[in-house]
Formats: structure tokens, sequence, C-alpha cells
């Protein structure tokens, strides 16, 4: 998962390769003129900002949460070493510089000594040698381990140097320093599964956590001492508004500046007199993916020649119209289309329910009960999806699924849960049969935390618990690799087993809709988004305060 904030659809981290506009990207669209840059006057410091999130945050020390919710908040608080520009490349943050040495076994990096924890404590190169230790200790309740495991060596050459030893060149070795510092004199000798700093973080970020009212408002208010300047806004919130439908009945009210639109919202409902002027409406092909994911620890779902026949039973280009309006593209693997790790060769599978049929009868599912359900040794093929309390699309889509499996022999049931308890309940004890969710798309090709055999245990991201020799080779193969000349076959041959495999059925890569109030300024479309600058948005006055 990315420490990116873009506005796109809230999914599971992880966080999200692209090059912007070199690999024939575009920057995010707009509809509507007012908001979009500063006004004669310049910015005016202060105001509030109200957006909704869909699902409150399981905690706020970044390393041990792997929800969207929870590092879209984080994002404002800590900061890293590096972060990405909004032509998504890696440049210094809380670094004032870095070296890349001895084809890339060698990282240096030099950090500004301005940097403030929110208590004054003056961040340094000690906090970031805990981070890493703490990173690679066993005990640590993290997802994100793995690209620390791979620095031979870890060494603080001052009070404000480090550098970075590699065994051999490792891809990803950069983007390890995008990752969070975390406070040394805070969380040393504490229990981070019962911390105080799950709830009361500290960090050194644009913004300090104000309030936290569980299910209710998180409320982040401005650092004044922040290293690269005052952010304009005084005052973000998040409002935990777990529907959609009513995300969007706050909106209308004036009681959001921002929310992200479905597709209806998006054509049919921002339109006309009460919206042309105070709103701006931008639209870009999202950094994520939505999939459904079968739990291969269930015998239903062992064989891939089923996984294989439920796939091509499920018209994705049906979900794209139906349920995104057009505004997205069936999905083809764990890559945004486009984008120079996205194979060329492979396309969205086919609506085919006639093999879909022979490759169940193949795995034995050939007769079928008398309510017109498969039959497998006494068993019927029945089984229940598991998405996210309102998100709309999400339902949508099992309901379209639903429909397409019930005319191959499949009975499939649909069940919302509220999102922490989906998270902790369910995903992290693998307590589910099948699950519509989606991933944020990584700026690196590297999957190997999701994909990876050995992050197939609780807690992992291989939640469903996939496992592949020559996958996990080639995952370990090419983040070892620099050039994407080199890495493209090796990602080329992932995605060609994934297809092969089945483990999710990949459905759609859709268009980010972000909708904000034409009271926000300095807004600057870019390859990353919108939200690369939102430091220097600022507002003018207006009802959601």
């Amino acid at each position: 998962m990315t420490r990116i904030a873009i506005w796109c659809l809230v999914a599971l981290m992880a966080l999200c390769g692209c090059k912007g506009q070199e690999n024939g990207e575009s920057s995010p669209k707009t509809q509507a003129s007012a908001g979009g840059g500063a006004s004669p006057a310049g910015p005016v410091p202060g105001g509030r900002l109200v957006q909704a999130t869909i699902g409150e945050p399981s905690n706020l020390i970044p390393p041990l949460a792997s929800d969207g919710p929870s590092h879209e908040v984080a994002d404002l608080l800590y900061v890293a070493p590096l972060k990405y520009d909004k032509n998504i490349e890696l440049v210094p943050s809380a670094a004032t510089s870095f070296e890349v040495l001895d084809e890339g076994r060698l990282l240096r990096f030099s950090l500004r000594e301005d940097v403030r924890w929110h208590d004054g404590v003056p961040v340094t190169a000690e906090d970031v040698e805990f981070t890493y230790k703490l990173m690679i200790d066993p005990k640590t309740p993290t997802a994100y381990a793995e690209d620390y495991k791979a620095i031979q060596e870890f060494k603080v050459t001052g009070p404000y140097s480090f550098e970075v030893r590699y065994e051999k060149p490792f891809a990803r070795s950069l983007v390890t320093w995008a990752g969070a510092i975390l406070p040394k004199h805070a969380l040393a000798g504490e229990d981070l599964l019962k911390t105080k700093y799950i709830r009361e973080p500290l960090g050194a970020g644009p913004y300090r956590l104000k309030e936290w009212i569980p299910g209710t408002r998180l409320t982040l208010v401005a650092n004044p001492d922040y290293f690269e300047g005052r952010p304009y806004i005084d005052e973000v919130v998040y409002r935990v508004i777990p529907d959609q439908s009513t995300q969007f009945l706050e909106l209308k009210a004036g009681n959001l500046d921002m929310m992200s639109l479905s597709p209806q919202q998006y054509l049919h409902q921002t339109s006309g007199p009460a919206w042309d002027g105070k709103f701006n409406k931008y639209q870009y092909l999202a950094f994520a993916y939505t999939y459904m994911g079968y739990n291969l620890k269930n015998p239903l779902f062992a064989d891939k020649r089923v996984r294989q026949g439920l796939s091509l039973a499920i018209d994705t280009g049906e979900i794209v119209q139906g349920v995104l309006l057009g505004l997205g593209q069936p999905a083809v693997g764990p890559y945004k289309p486009g984008t120079w790790p996205a194979s060329e060769k492979l396309k969205p599978l086919p609506f085919d329910p006639v093999k879909a049929l022979e490759l169940l009868a193949a795995a034995g599912w050939k007769d079928k009960n008398e309510q017109g359900v498969l039959v497998k040794d006494g068993h019927a093929f029945e089984f229940t999806i598991l998405t996210n309390q309102g998100n709309d699309q999400r339902v949508k889509t099992a309901t379209i699924v639903q429909n397409r499996l019930k005319g191959v022999g499949v009975s499939v049931k649909i069940r919302t849960v509220e999102w922490a308890a989906l998270i902790k309940e369910f995903i992290d004890k693998g307590n589910f049969e099948a699950i519509i969710l989606g991933w944020n798309i990584t700026q690196d090709p590297d999957v190997y935390d999701v994909w990876h055999s050995s992050k197939a245990v609780p807690g992992g991201l291989n939640f469903i618990g996939y496992q592949n020799p020559e996958l996990d080779d080639l995952l370990e193969k090419g983040r070892r690799m620099l050039k994407p000349e080199e890495r493209k076959p090796v990602y080329d041959r992932i995605q060609e087993i994934l297809r092969e495999d089945q483990p999710y059925t990949f459905l759609y890569v859709p268009m980010a809709l972000p909708l904000l109030s034409a009271r926000i300024n300095g807004v600057e479309p870019a390859p990353a988004g919108i939200s690369h600058n939102f430091i220097k948005w600022w507002m003018t006055p207006g009802k959601a305060q």
C-alpha cells in the first residue's frame, strides 16, 4: 500500500507503478472553473475542511494499519525521508538530500535539522534507526516488514544522517524510505498493541490530532511548526459516515466540503443551478482496482478450474457499464492500464458461461439439485460474498456477480459488514468464503506483500492464502532488479500466472470522481491526483464549518 493521499475509492491498502504523463496518462480532468487556483487576493489562512470517511481508522501508527482510512489520516500526521511529488517521482521530504551509490547497494541520506515532533523534540537519525529496528522486529505486528528486512546494514553516521546498505540491488530501496518515521522517545519500550499512541499519535507532519470521537469524527489541527510551512487550512475534519448515500445527503446540505462521488452522482446528480459554480468535479483513472477474492483454504475454491469457471461466468464489462456507468475499465491484473508494468498482451477475460460450465464440470460439479444448484459429493455449490457496508458500488457489483453465477448453477449470498469489523473479525482471521474489496495500486510494481506465500499468515495482506512457488521466485527476482526494461518480463509473467490461477477475479479499475466545494482554492491537478499540494489549499468562508 502507498502513503500517497489521492482522492480515490477507499480501499485496503496497499498502497499503488506509473510514471504519469510519460506513460501516456493524463492529469485529472476537472469540470467547473471556480476553486481551481488562487484568487486575486491570494491564499487566506484559516477555515475548516470537512470530509467524510467511510470507515474509522483502525489505529494511527502507520506500520500497524493496512486499511485506507488509517493511512489517509496518518499521511497528514507523519513525515518520511522521501515523498512522491505531483509527477509521482520520489523527492526529499524530511531529508535534505540522498545518494544512490555502488549500483544501488548503498543509500546515503541527510536529514533536515528543522523537523520537529509535535511535542517539540527534534526528528533525528536515531528516530529513523528506531523505525528500522521496529520494522524488522518479529514482535512488531506489521504487514510491511519485508522492505526493511532486505537491508543488510543500517548505520547512523551523524545526528542527522544515516546510510543503508543492501547485499544486492533492491528495486524498492528508495520506496522504503517514503514510509513514516516513528518517534523513538515516545514508542521505545511500548507495547504496540496497547500503547496510547494508537489513538493519540505523535507525528511530525503538517497536522496534529486534536480530537477523536469514536464512531463520529476525527479533527486535525494545523501544525504551526511544520518544516515546509504551516498549512493554510486550520482544521481538517473526517466525519465517519459509513454510507455513500448518506455522505451525499450531507454534501447537499452543505455539511461536507468534499467527497468521492459514485458514477450516478457524478453523471446525473451533481449538475444544474444548485451545483454549477459551487463545486468542482474531477475525473481520472484511479490508482486502484476492485476484485473478488477467494479464501483458498476453503475446499470449494481449491481447484483452479473452479476459480477459472467462476471468472468466466462473470461479465466484467457488464459491471463497468451497470455499476460504473462506463466510468472505468475491466481489470486485467494488479496494475493500472497504460502504465509500464501492465501487460500489453493480456486482455480482460471474456464472458463465457459455456466454457465456465465445462470447467466446473471438469472439476466435478456436473449435477444439479432441485433448486438448479450444482452439487458434488452431496454438497451444493453455494457461498457468501462479504463486502463493506456503505459502498454501493461493491454491493451492486456483488449483486451482478450473484445473478451471473446463478446462471451457471452457483448459489451466492451477499453480506455487508461495517468496515472495522470486516477487517478485524473477518479479513484478519480468515473468516470468509469470498470477498469483494479493492487495493490501491503502488507506484512500484512490486506486489510481494499481497501475493508472496510468506504473507499468507494471520494479519498478512495475502489473506486469501495464495501460494505459488514460481510466483514467489519471480516476486523475489523482480524486486532485486532496478531497470524497468529488465523488470518488465518478470511482471508480465507474474500477471500470466495470476490470470491462469485466478486467486482473484479481477473486476474493474474505476475512475476516481472527487467533488470539492468551490470554497477550496489552490487545487492543482497532476498525475499524482489532486491532493499532492494539500497544505497549500486554502478556503474562502462558507457553510461547512
